[in-house]
Order: structure tokens, then C-alpha cells, then sequence
């Protein structure tokens, strides 16, 4: 970093407020996104419109005796998705190595190619031929994949990278949405469908190279890389490069149980809608497209929902949602009923039925949350994961991703064997979702402490922050705040689309739940020199770590909690701990900041005399309090009562 500045100047890019969109469609009509979202747009619909065609090509219409029809969607499926287990490390490499948007060019080409050969084997209908196209279609989407994920960090900011992931997690199953539906219904036109398939995959793979065309360059991240060639090898230094970050591996591994989960769901719902519904194919197409449209919108919800940050307390909300919505989808079922004659529903008579109703509202519901679940876990590790291997970050998700969904067919392909009903297999997944998430979040307690900072910022208060763009998304800072109530941090958590180590009397955790969730966010806990010196000279030696390592901290420097809403004197703190990161050769920014309205609230004092947490509610639910963030000082100038002016002054703007 440079030298500080002069305390009147602001310290840092950070200062400098983000150009704001009024939402994230806004980026649909800038070139560093609309090209990318309609290149990844092509690839999936491209994918799906040339599978399920294939698929209903040797299920119904032609007679292949080597492969016979009820094998043929999972031999399909099965080569499509081995080339994300073979080469996914590879194509992590050459996406850190080289400019993306150059790869995404090659990618489209080859898919040209792979679409010729396609369209060939449709026309003449060559079984053999589409399986090889088949596996091709599977490797280019294995090198698309690491360069997709990893393009938006380059081009979006911290604050539109939650609504940007949203917009391609929505674009992308509205892709595979369409492309199955107008591949199932090409394919069925009487004798020239496979024709028209033919066609349209060619023509989508040209428009697709025709946009790619736009993307803007987006320069190499680790240009001097060596490619290792060797799939095998590669794929464990992949796997060992994504642990070296426990926080980041532990969300590939929770996006990869989001794909089971999904997966054991989607592959289902053709036996659900026949053998269970009692439906007819147009039932089956009616439970993707509710799906679909679930997770997309819960995927463009996650901006509303995050304020623009990426917000992973929305995961654990994800979470509960799936889980509550599979349970409830296993009870909707026990009240479907066949039609008197035996005949299989059609659409009409599907949606005449009360009972399908809270069906189709479970699935939406359920899909909505797994849009809620995955898109802050993506942003997360695009944010976590160091640029210079951010591609084979991702590439060691889609290896994970497919070895659950490889594990998720196997799984419940069994539970089925053993005679389990589809219901059944949906309610143990749905239960199993909630083992496996509350594990993933106890080993990972910052998804916890984020969704009751979300909790407590959204539902017990309304709360706003001012100019949180001065709060640094990278490097070490300090921030200074007053203390006016036990759930100050709490609220600070919120604020911040960072984690905050945060410096705390250590009385605060002998407070039942309250202590527990410091203990669990590494609060440093800090005595009174006299009254414990080995705690408090602790307490300045873990802080001067936390900056070191490059991470956000926050003192209260009143020492307390105010006792009658004012703004208590400052003690030395600050001063101790900026000349310890002086003496480290660190330049600390300084953050002022200042909560407004809390003092009255349940979480503090009423009065100079009273005590916190009596009588809850007394304020009522949702009651105004904020944030006001003011500009980075430089250390130099970061004096105890400098800072205490600067709070002083954030307190007034309030």
C-alpha cells in the first residue's frame, strides 16, 4: 500500500461510492455483462436443446438394440457430465492463464464444430455419432465453466456481484428450461424433427460465437502459469489448491450438495409426474417449468434481499426453506388422487385439483430457497478465492459438483431398488439437506453469525447504512465505533460484506447466547490492565494479528456501554494498537463510524440507571436505527479524541 495521506484525505479506493444501477438488470444493457449472460445463455440452452432432443430421439422414435430406452437418459447424462470429472482441472488452468474472454471465443467456436458433426449425426440419425457428440458437448462445457464463474469478479464490483451471479444463475436455468422444451418439441415433429434439430443447434452455436464476439478482453490472472496435462494429477493439486481456503472449500462442498440435492429432484420428476401425479408428459414439462422459474427468481431476489453485498446469512435461509418445502412436498402427495377412469392427467385436468396446487407451490417454494442458497455461496468464493487461481478454484467445484450428482443418481437409483416411493426419497433428502447444512454451518460458524446479523438487521430492527462504501472490501483497516448496545457487533456484521474481528470487554461473554456467538465469531476479549494484564496485553497482541493478516477490526474505545446515550470519552486503545501496525510497517485506515437510534432499544440501556434486554419489545418490532460510516483516516492523525470528533460528527449526521 502507499503512504497514508494527510487525515483530511480520504485513505484507500474504497472511498470512492460505486456507481450505482438501480438494480441488477441495469447490467444488461452494459457491455462488460449483456454479452457475457447472453454467450453463457447460449451454451445452456445449446446443451439441453441438443440432450433432451437425443434423448426422446432413441427413447421413442428409434429401436437401437445396445441401448435400450430406459438406459438411454442415463448413458446420455452419464458422457455428458464425464468430462467435468476429466478435465475440469485442466480448464481451470487455461482460464487463469488466459484472457477469458479470448477462451470464450475458442469454447463457441468449437461448439460450431461439435454441432456440424451433430446435425450430421441427426440427419442421418447415427446413435454413435450423437454419443460422441454427446461427450464433446460435455468437455466443451467443462472448459466453459471455470471461465464463467471466474470472468465476473474482473468485471463487477463487490456490490453487483450478488446481482450479477443471481442474473446467471437465473438466465442459466431459464436456458435449460427452454432449451429441453423446444428440443422436446422439435424432435416430435412428424419426420423432419430431427431435422429441425439439426438446424437450431447449428444456428444457436453461430449466434452464440456471433455475441461472444462483444465480450469484452478480460486479461490473464496468472500469466507465467505451467499447464500440467495430466488430468489425474492435476485434478488433486485442484482439489488441495481449494482446501489451502477452509472457508472457501467448505462452500464448494455446500454448492455441491445444492447440486445433489436439485439433481435428485430434477431426475425424478419425470417417474413423479407419471407413477405419483398421474400425469401425462405435459404434467412432467409443468414441474420443470415451475422449478425453473422458482429458482430464478430466488436467484434475483438474493440483490433485494443482500442490499447489494454478498450476503451469505440468505444461505442458511436457503437452507431452511429447502428442508421445510421437500418435508411439506412429501405430506402434499399423500392427498393426489388418480383420475376415476385410470387415465393419465393432462394439463387441464392437473391444474383443476386443489391438491396439485400445494404440490406445484412446494416445488416453487422449495426451488425458490435453493436460488436463495446457492447464488451468496458463488459470490462468496468468487470473492474469497485469490485472483491468480480463481478459475481452478471453480474448477474444483464442478469436479465436486459432479461427484454429487454422480452420487445423488446412485443414491437414490438405490432407494428406489430397495422400494422406497419417489415421496419418500424427496422427504430423506429434504431431512438429510438440514444434517447436512447445520454440519456445514457449524464448521463454517460465519454463515450462522451472518444470518442472525440478517435476522436482527431485517426483522427486530430496520436497519440503514450510510456510505458503507468506505468500509474496505480488501486489506487490513480499523474501524471505530461507539457502544451502545450488547448487539452492536451484531449489527456492524451486517453492515460489512466482510467478516469483522472485533475487540470486546470480556464480560460480554458470560452472556448466555450473546457470548457464545462472540465466541464463535473469534471476538478478542479484552480486561482492564489492573484488573487482568494477561488478558489485556492478549487482547492487543491478537488484534495486531488480525491486521496483519490483512483483515478488518473494530474496537469500541468508549470501553463500554454508554450509560445515558452519549458519547463516552475514548481511551488509548486506538493509539496502542496503531503504533503496534506501525511497528509492523502496516498502513491501517482508520474508519469512523457511528450507530444511530439504538439507545432506548431492547439491546441497551433505557436509562442512565436501567439495565439492557428488560422488557422486550419496548420499542416494538422493526424500529429505525442505522449506520452512518464516515471517511478513512490515516493513522497518523487517528488520535483518541481526533477519532472521538469524527464519531461525534457521524452521530450528529444521523
Amino acid at each position: 500500500m502507499t503512504t497514508a495521506p494527510a487525515a483530511a484525505e480520504p485513505v484507500g479506493a474504497s472511498t470512492a461510492a460505486p456507481p450505482e444501477h438501480p438494480n441488477q438488470f441495469a447490467l444488461m444493457k452494459q457491455r462488460r455483462f449483456a454479452p457475457f449472460f447472453w454467450t453463457q445463455f447460449s451454451v445452456a440452452a445449446n446443451d439441453n436443446l441438443f440432450k433432451f432432443a437425443f434423448t426422446v430421439l432413441v427413447t421413442y422414435q428409434l429401436q437401437v438394440s445396445w441401448l435400450p430406452p430406459a438406459m438411454a437418459g442415463l448413458v446420455i447424462g452419464g458422457l455428458f457430465i464425464s468430462p467435468y470429472l476429466l478435465f475440469s482441472a485442466t480448464s481451470g488452468q487455461l482460464a487463469d492463464k488466459y484472457d477469458k474472454a479470448r477462451l470464450m471465443r475458442g469454447v463457441k467456436t468449437l461448439e460450431i464444430a461439435i454441432m456440424a458433426l451433430a446435425a450430421w449425426g441427426f440427419w442421418v440419425q447415427h446413435v454413435p455419432v450423437l454419443l460422441l457428440c454427446t461427450f464433446l458437448m460435455g468437455l466443451h462445457s467443462t472448459l466453459f465453466g471455470p471461465v464463467k464463474y471466474a470472468y465476473l469478479p474482473n468485471h463487477l464490483n463487490e456490490r453487483e456481484l450478488t446481482g450479477g451471479n443471481g442474473m446467471v444463475e437465473m438466465g442459466t436455468f431459464v436456458a435449460i428450461l427452454l432449451g429441453n422444451l423446444v428440443g422436446g418439441m422439435l424432435i416430435t415433429i412428424p419426420e423432419v424433427g430431427r431435422h429441425w434439430v439439426a438446424v437450431s443447434c447449428v444456428g444457436l452455436a453461430i449466434v452464440g460465437r456471433l455475441i461472444a464476439q462483444a465480450v469484452p478482453p478480460t486479461p490473464a490472472t496468472d500469466a507465467n502459469l505451467v499447464i500440467n496435462w495430466n488430468p489425474f494429477t492435476e485434478t488433486w493439486r485442484n482439489l488441495q489448491l481449494a482446501r489451502s481456503n477452509i472457508v472457501v472449500f467448505r462452500s464448494l462442498l455446500g454448492i455441491s450438495w445444492m447440486w445433489f440435492f436439485g439433481a435428485v429432484f430434477l431426475s425424478l420428476f419425470p417417474s413423479f409426474a407419471k407413477n405419483v401425479l398421474h400425469g401425462d408428459p405435459q404434467v412432467a414439462s409443468l414441474l420443470l417449468v415451475v422449478f425453473s422459474v422458482g429458482i430464478g427468481i430466488g436467484s434475483l431476489m438474493c440483490e433485494m434481499l443482500s442490499r447489494r453485498h454478498v450476503e451469505i446469512g440468505l444461505v442458511p435461509v436457503g437452507a431452511i426453506g429447502m428442508t421445510v418445502f421437500a418435508v411439506d412436498l412429501f405430506f402434499a402427495t399423500q392427498a393426489v388422487r388418480p383420475l376415476a377412469d385410470g387415465a393419465a392427467h393432462t394439463l387441464g385436468s392437473f391444474l383443476a385439483q386443489p391438491a396439485h396446487w400445494r404440490v406445484m407451490a412446494d416445488l416453487a417454494l422449495l426451488a425458490f430457497f435453493v436460488g436463495l442458497y446457492s447464488v451468496p455461496m458463488y459470490a462468496l468464493i468468487q470473492v474469497r478465492a485469490q485472483p491468480t487461481h480463481r478459475a481452478r478454484i471453480i474448477a474444483a467445484n464442478n469436479i465436486l459438483n459432479a461427484l454429487f450428482m454422480v452420487a445423488s443418481s446412485i443414491i437414490a437409483g438405490a432407494m428406489l431398488a430397495l422400494g422406497a416411493t419417489v415421496p419418500q426419497v424427496f422427504l430423506a433428502v429434504g431431512l438429510a439437506n438440514a444434517l447436512v447444512a447445520g454440519y456445514i454451518f457449524l464448521l463454517v460458524p460465519e454463515y450462522l453469525l451472518r444470518f442472525v446479523a440478517w435476522v436482527l438487521s431485517r426483522l427486530v430492527y430496520r436497519f440503514k447504512v450510510r456510505d458503507d462504501h468506505h468500509i474496505p472490501t480488501e486489506g487490513a483497516a480499523l474501524l471505530v465505533c461507539n457502544h451502545v448496545s450488547f448487539v452492536d457487533a451484531v449489527l456492524l456484521m451486517a453492515a460489512s460484506p466482510r467478516p469483522i474481528r472485533f475487540v470486546m470487554d470480556h464480560r460480554i461473554f458470560a452472556i448466555p447466547v450473546l457470548g457464545a456467538m462472540f465466541k464463535l465469531a473469534k471476538a478478542i476479549p479484552i480486561a482492564p490492565r489492573a484488573e487482568d494484564e494477561a488478558t489485556y496485553e492478549a487482547a492487543f497482541s491478537a488484534a495486531a494479528q488480525v491486521l496483519r493478516e490483512g483483515d478488518l477490526l473494530c474496537i469500541f474505545p468508549e470501553g463500554g456501554l454508554t450509560r445515558d446515550g452519549m458519547l463516552q470519552p475514548f481511551k488509548g486503545g486506538v493509539a496502542k494498537i496503531l503504533a503496534q501496525a506501525q511497528a509492523d510497517g502496516l498502513t491501517v485506515p482508520v474508519i469512523p463510524m457511528a450507530l444511530t437510534n439504538l439507545w432506548g432499544s431492547f439491546f441497551s440501556r433505557k436509562d442512565a440507571s436501567g439495565r439492557a434486554m428488560t422488557r422486550p419489545l419496548r420499542r416494538g418490532l422493526f424500529s429505525r436505527v442505522g449506520l452512518n460510516v464516515g471517511t478513512p483516516m490515516a493513522a497518523s492523525a487517528a488520535q483518541p479524541q481526533v477519532l472521538f470528533e469524527a464519531v461525534q460528527g457521524q452521530l450528529r449526521a444521523g
